[in-house]
């Protein structure tokens, strides 16, 4: 059994972000056993830290971003990997803004950092979770797939459009292998893709110096390339660092056709929710001590402040701690906005949901007093924002002004946007408008009142 293992002094580095161009100063920092890898905002009040855990993935749009709360940082994969790639499970990552610095667009830097601070194995075991069974997804034009391994291998082949640049390559990841045949790979995007991009608000920081470019059937870098398959070798990176937000090392073989940063993190999600299989199990026939329960309801309740903030996406999970409503009457899938008095959120539609049994028969259209419920439950966790609001209900007391303008049918995604026009004391007022592809289907002004969660 391997020891866990961290850095045994620090080393600083300064550069800019690739997607946001902001200048950044970054400091790799030892951290004790069962840490983790966690991201330290320095330029912010408090200092909030972000785990590096898949929990905590909220975008995945050409790079990997971690949330938590208003706090993000984006573009932490090559990081990532440069810790995983040498074994470290302990570490603290200092940063003055919201990406760590691209440096050449590998993990090459990374690694010359942690070489320098160098590396100490550290009183505790490293928990190793060896895969029990395949795993397969599927996403766009992604494929992957994870089988039962005895360490971490990757075989991975990336393509371009038409087959462009088609390479395929396969390797066990050691720390030998990482720094020699990956870490060394940089980034790379095709000609056509800049402009989207940048019009998108990313690769604000992007350049020759840290990027390699594709255009038609030419390679534009301001060096030779590095290996002659280097685009494959650094999706592999990116799998590697992705695949640890999974929380621990990982003993399988990933198998990947086109990946993306949306499937490894998927990916991650899919292991570690087998990885917990065990103890969920077990926790299920045995009760959790009262001392346990205690501690557990009091994170609870503080989770739930933190929750619901400006800038928070919030999965159903999550706002199953936030809401009391359950299966059939939770009317709210994903909260995609949360501004001051403005919340927009999303509830898939299928059909098989309950009321098209009856409304109507062989005609099932969503009814539209669950539409105004959406808006109420909606409301409801704006309201939450507020830390004496925890726990609390939101009872629908009122409906005006009620408009229903088109059917909503199985397949839609009803979008909710909710802003809050009064909120004094117990009373609660908003304006809520549904649509469904960007064309409104109804809209009302609902009043709520909070109770007490025990009345």
């Amino acid at each position: 059994m391997l020891n866990q293992q961290t850095l045994a002094g620090q080393a600083s580095f300064s550069g800019i972000g690739l997607h946001s161009g902001n200048k950044v100063n970054m400091t790799f920092l030892p951290a004790p056993p069962n840490h983790g890898i966690r991201f330290r905002r320095v330029d912010l009040d408090g200092q909030p830290e972000i785990e590096a855990s898949v929990e905590n993935v909220s975008e995945t749009n050409r790079s990997t971003t971690l949330s938590k709360g208003s706090v993000k940082l984006h573009t932490v994969e090559h990081v990532l990997a440069a810790f995983s790639g040498f074994g470290i499970d302990n570490a603290l990552v200092e940063l003055d803004a919201n990406e760590p610095p691209i440096a050449d667009g590998s993990s090459a830097q990374y690694c010359q950092m942690i070489e320098e601070a160098g590396i100490v194995a550290q009183d505790a075991q490293r928990d190793v979770y060896q895969l029990e069974a395949p795993i397969e997804l599927q996403s766009g034009e992604t494929q992957m797939t994870a089988f039962p391994h005895d360490r971490l291998k990757i075989t991975c082949t990336s393509a371009g459009d038409n087959g462009r640049f088609t390479q395929l390559f396969s390797i066990e990841v050691s720390p030998d292998t990482w720094r020699n045949d990956i870490s060394r790979a940089r980034t790379f995007c095709y000609y056509e893709e800049i402009e989207h991009l940048f019009k998108n608000g990313l690769i604000k920081g992007g350049s020759l110096e840290n990027a390699v470019v594709i255009r038609d059937d030419a390679v534009l870098t301001n060096e030779p390339l590095r290996y002659s398959n280097e685009f494959v070798r650094h999706k592999i990176l990116d799998i590697i660092g992705d695949l640890s937000l999974a929380g621990k090392s990982i003993g399988a073989h990933i198998v990947a056709v086109k990946p993306s940063h949306t499937a490894n993190c998927e990916m991650a999600r899919r292991i570690l929710s087998q990885m917990r299989k065990p103890k969920q199990t077990a926790e299920t026939f045995a009760p959790p001590p009262e001392k346990e329960r205690q501690a557990t309801v009091a994170v609870e309740e503080k989770a739930r402040e933190s929750i619901v903030q400006d800038g928070a996406i919030l999965d159903v999970n999550q706002i199953m701690k936030v809401l009391p409503h359950r299966y059939p009457f939770l009317m709210v899938d994903r909260v995609t906005t949360i501004e001051g008095n403005r919340i927009v959120a999303q509830k898939n539609v299928s059909i098989n949901e309950p009321f098209f049994e009856g409304h109507f028969p062989n005609h099932p259209i969503m009814p539209g007093v669950l539409q105004l419920e959406a808006i109420a439950q909606v409301a409801g966790i704006l309201m939450l924002k507020k830390a004496e609001n925890i726990g609390k209900l939101a009872y629908f007391m009122a409906a005006e002004n009620v408009k229903w303008r088109k059917p909503v049918l199985p397949g839609d995604i009803l979008t909710i946007d909710v802003e809050l026009t009064k909120s004094r004391g117990k009373i609660g007022k908003a304006v809520g408008k549904c649509s469904v592809a960007g064309e409104e289907v109804s809209e009302a002004s609902v009043t709520f009142m909070l109770i007490d969660g025990e009345a």
